[in-house]
């Protein structure tokens, strides 16, 4: 891929959001959060109140892509078969043999809608988990690979506490974003109520496909990232730790802190925010723009915190106020 070739496919990125833009009002924050977690190859968790278009964000986020997309509406009575398929019996016609023969879930796509994940059982829930770590799914002793590239975009309420399950820690971490979507600016509201009541309707373009994105994801990976930097991310991460932090506030609200895929997760998300901008290498802004999305899911608070009304946001803005920044980079 020559230069020109690249900085087209990078500005295809500006138009994704463009088209996004015709469907989506506002949120321009939460769209280029979900494009930089494809570009880094990671799953994402939406969550918000309902009604603020998160379903409709990513079904019309995967039809700007040449994408297969598929939905998949979590509720309680789901099973693990219902997302990675069956074994169905079926029968030879020529020789009369019966054989079972493996029934695809709908998994086998790029771009998963798990629509409030939180509403069904820890068992389902876990289905994903395999898929989401390592791109396949086992059945009877078969590994089956998942097609390329693989995403998971999920979404959850956060006001609907009964008859759900919240996620458990293990399978928040497979997730690279926790973005929290609110709700639209007064502007924004009217303008969404124009667009909803009339007749208006939209078509939107498909302008970029599975091997483009793949080429910009390994791309991604050849950001380069300063030293300092490099770091500056490990000191963020391992200030989330109460028994390695120096600040009064995450040791007494921290239950448990970041592990290292957090880092990997600053360092990738980073890149991909500076290839969106149509750069080459990381800044500190890129790595303050991405770590509340890529920290607030793996910063575990205590009661103490939940009592005193301290949020995991309060807690990572307390941390990148007070964690030492590289000289070279402080502007």
């Amino acid at each position: 891929m020559n230069e020109q070739q690249l900085q087209k496919k990078i500005a295809r990125l500006s138009e994704i959001k463009d088209e996004i833009g015709k469907v989506i009002v506002g949120q321009q924050k939460i769209i280029e959060e979900l494009l930089i977690s494809i570009l880094a190859g990671g799953h994402c968790l939406l969550e918000g109140v309902p009604g603020l278009a998160k379903t409709l964000l990513v079904s019309t986020l995967a039809e700007t892509m040449d994408l297969d997309f598929c939905r998949v509406q979590f509720t309680p009575d789901l099973m693990p078969s219902d997302i990675v398929g069956t074994e169905i019996l079926e029968e030879d016609h020529t020789s009369g043999k019966r054989f079972f023969k493996f029934q695809q879930g709908p998994v086998f796509t790029n771009i998963l809608l798990a629509d409030e994940i939180n509403r069904t059982p820890p068992k389902t829930q876990a289905a994903l988990l395999e898929a989401m770590q390592e791109k396949r799914v086992s059945y009877a002793g078969q590994s089956y690979d998942l097609p390329k590239p693989f995403f998971v975009l999920a979404t959850q309420n956060p006001v609907e506490q009964s008859g759900t399950y919240p996620l458990p820690e293990a399978q928040l971490d497979r997730f690279l974003m926790f973005i929290r979507v609110g709700y639209p600016s007064q502007a924004e509201e009217i303008e969404i109520l124009k667009r909803t009541t009339g007749n208006q309707s939209i078509e939107l373009k498909a302008l970029m496909n599975d091997k483009d994105i793949l080429e910009l994801q390994a791309l991604v990976r050849d950001v380069e990232i300063s030293e300092p930097l490099l770091s500056y991310v490990a000191r963020l991460v391992r200030q989330t730790r109460p028994e390695e932090a120096e600040s009064s506030v995450i040791k007494q609200y921290v239950r448990w802190g970041a592990g290292p895929r957090a880092g990997q997760a600053l360092v990738l998300c980073a890149k991909a925010r500076a290839l969106l901008s149509t750069r080459y290498s990381v800044t500190l802004e890129d790595i303050a723009f991405v770590a509340p999305a890529v920290l607030r899911h793996r910063v575990l608070i205590n009661f103490q915190a939940e009592a005193d009304n301290m949020s995991n946001d309060k807690i990572i803005t307390e941390l990148l106020a007070n964690v030492a920044k590289p000289k070279s980079q402080i502007s």
